[in-house]
Order: C-alpha cells, then structure tokens, then sequence
C-alpha cells in the first residue's frame, strides 16, 4: 500500500500571537517545516484586548468563550481580518505560498449554532463538515491555508469556532489523504504537573492518565477542551499530536507533551 504523504497541522495561540517577536519567530519555523502543511490560529487574548476598548466584556464558561453580537462582530474583525492577514503576508514574505481562510470560504468548514442546555454560548460553532476534498486541491497546489476561528452555518451567518476543535478536525478529516501530525502550540512548554512549575511538562501524556489527573484538578480550564479534541482526533485516524511551545517545531531535542490514545 503506498505511503500517504506527510501533513503537519499547526494550531498557534495564546500569548505567541499577542508578541510581535515571538510570532514572528513562530512563522520563521513553520515557514521551514517540509511537505504539506496547515496553520490555525486563535487570538482570543487580542479579541478580548480589542473588545474591552470598546467597552465590551469577554465572558467565558469552563475555559469556551461566550459570544454574543457585539463580541462576534470583535472576533470575526480581529480574526478573519488584522491577525489572519498579518500572518498570511509574514508567510509570504518567508516564501510560502499562504492564502488566509474563514470556514465560509470555499464552504470549507460549516457548522451549527453550539446547542447547550447548561448555557447558551450565542454565535458560537460547533463544526459539523470540513470540505476536504477542497483543501487537498489547494495542499496540492502547495497553498499554505491559514484558517481564523470562523466558520459559517451555511445560512448566511457567521459562528465564533473553537480553533483548537477546527485544527483537530481538519486533522481528522485530512487523514484520508494524508498522514496527519498535530501540534498545538503554545507559550508554555506542554501539559504541566504543576501550573507554576514551567518544566514540569508531562512528556507522554494518554487517556488514562489524562482522566486521572482531570480528577484530581490538575488539568482544568482551557486545557480541557484542547485535549478532548487531541484524544477525539487519535480516535479518528490522526498520526501524532503534540502539544508545547513553538520549539516542537524545530529539529532539535526539545520538550514538549506527546498525547497518545
């Protein structure tokens, strides 16, 4: 059976996009990785930041953004349009051909108006199909997709979307094509034991470890939608998922948190 040929996802957020330097720095060594690749990216931080200038407050339940009109409107602003098009033009000037992406593009990822009886999350998506055999056109065309976090419903209207779910179930669904790594990047190291102990990364990190240490509260908040969709995405035919700083991304011996199934 022939090899299918390598894809490297890559989901970069938290304080990486808010620092000028160390994005840049970050899309120096994407820019380098070989074969076929994929960038989310988030930018909640800069939301909220924009947001708050505008007298809006960021509202959050168990680590998932709250998103009602006005913060919608923030998100796809800052997502879609100042941090999508910064980086796909910083791609293009380290010779990669970038294209940035919202879901509604090409009708690339379409999902639905998140349906939670706890809480009602406003214009947020949850990802119902990904146009796979669209982005394996553009991969072949050795396009570099850059999705924000917006999706669509296909309705006409616009959904705040996880990026950490889009880069796990573009993963997902690029496995039939491809041999699909993931890596979530971050300004931490990998999983923490202990959340003020910056090396005290959990190198090898399985699902059984992962429900034991959720009980004991040592994985909380945003981490846990993350790796939900890490162990989601093992289950479904996605290679190798790692999680830690923009480092992984060099060859070299660096630390960062490998999840398996």
């Amino acid at each position: 059976m022939e090899n299918k040929p390598r894809l490297t996802v890559v989901k970069i957020g938290g304080n990486v996009i808010d620092d000028m330097s160390a994005l840049k720095a970050f899309l120096i060594d994407f820019a380098a990785i070989e074969g076929y690749k994929i960038l989310v990216h988030g930018g909640g931080k800069i939301a909220t930041k924009t947001a708050e200038s505008l007298g809006i407050t960021a509202v959050f339940y168990e680590g998932r953004r709250i998103t009602d009109k006005p913060m919608l409107d923030v998100a796809v602003m800052t997502y879609a349009g100042f941090i999508n098009k910064d980086i796909t033009a910083q791609l293009q000037a380290l010779l990669n051909n970038a294209m940035g992406f919202t879901g509604a593009d090409g009708n690339l990822i379409l999902s639905e108006k998140r349906k939670n009886a706890a809480v009602d999350f406003g214009f947020v998506g949850d990802v119902l199909a990904i146009n796979a055999e669209l982005i394996n056109v553009l991969l072949l065309q050795n396009i570099v997709p850059v999705f924000c976090a917006i999706t669509h419903d296909g309705a006409g209207q616009l959904l705040n979307t996880n990026a950490d779910t889009i880069a796990s179930t573009l993963a997902v669904a690029c496995s039939q094509h491809f041999d699909v790594n993931l890596l979530y990047c971050f300004e931490k190291k990998g999983v923490l034991m202990d959340a003020e102990d910056e090396e005290s990364v959990i190198k090898n990190l399985t699902f059984e470890t992962y429900q034991q240490l959720r009980e004991q509260k040592v994985i909380h908040s945003g981490m846990l939608p993350k790796l939900e969709n890490c162990f989601n995405a093992l289950q479904q035919g996605v290679s190798k998922i790692g999680i830690g700083s923009p480092e992984m991304l060099k060859k070299n011996n660096s630390i960062f948190t490998l999840v398996t199934a």
